[in-house]
């Protein structure tokens, strides 16, 4: 299974919120922590805000927070947002499908079972699952955002 790259910068969003639950997370602060693209970063922040997994506030001194706690954001949920149906290959998808093999496939099957048991895992974990080494990743934050140590890519 492969996740893409907008699932991960909206997962890698809301951890920062849970992090910082006090406060406000600007938009910037994903971007220089992270080393991601700003656009990428707004179009997720916008979408997690309208599908109520963040409270979002515009303007000068606006940001991004929770819309609730933790506890409640099921990182399944999440994945089911930004990735969609996980159709792995075309068979998942009847409206798509030009496999002649459908039904008696045990590829597909095998796909389907490995699929449902990779959300399963998702499933059973929230956002306060991933931040829950909560000083670790603060630390590691403040030496990104210090120059010392650089994000693993650069804004684009």
């Amino acid at each position: 299974m492969k996740l893409t790259a907008y699932s991960n910068y909206a997962l890698r969003s809301l951890q920062l919120a849970a992090l910082r639950s006090h406060e406000l997370v600007r938009v910037d602060d994903v971007v220089r922590v992270h080393g991601l693209a700003r656009p990428h970063i707004v179009k997720i922040v916008h979408e997690l805000g309208q599908a109520g997994f963040l409270e979002t506030r515009r303007g000068r001194g606006g940001g991004f927070r929770l819309a609730r706690p933790a506890e409640e954001i099921v990182v399944g949920n999440v994945i089911r947002l930004t990735e969609g149906p996980l159709d792995v290959v075309e068979c998942f998808n009847p409206e798509k499908n030009t496999c002649p093999l459908i039904g008696i496939c045990k590829l597909s099957r095998a796909l389907r079972e490995a699929t449902k048991a990779f959300m399963e895992v998702l499933d059973d974990l929230t956002l306060a699952d991933i931040a829950s080494n909560k000083s670790e990743l603060l630390s590691r934050i403040t030496l990104i955002e210090e120059g010392i140590v650089w994000p693993s890519r650069r804004a684009r």
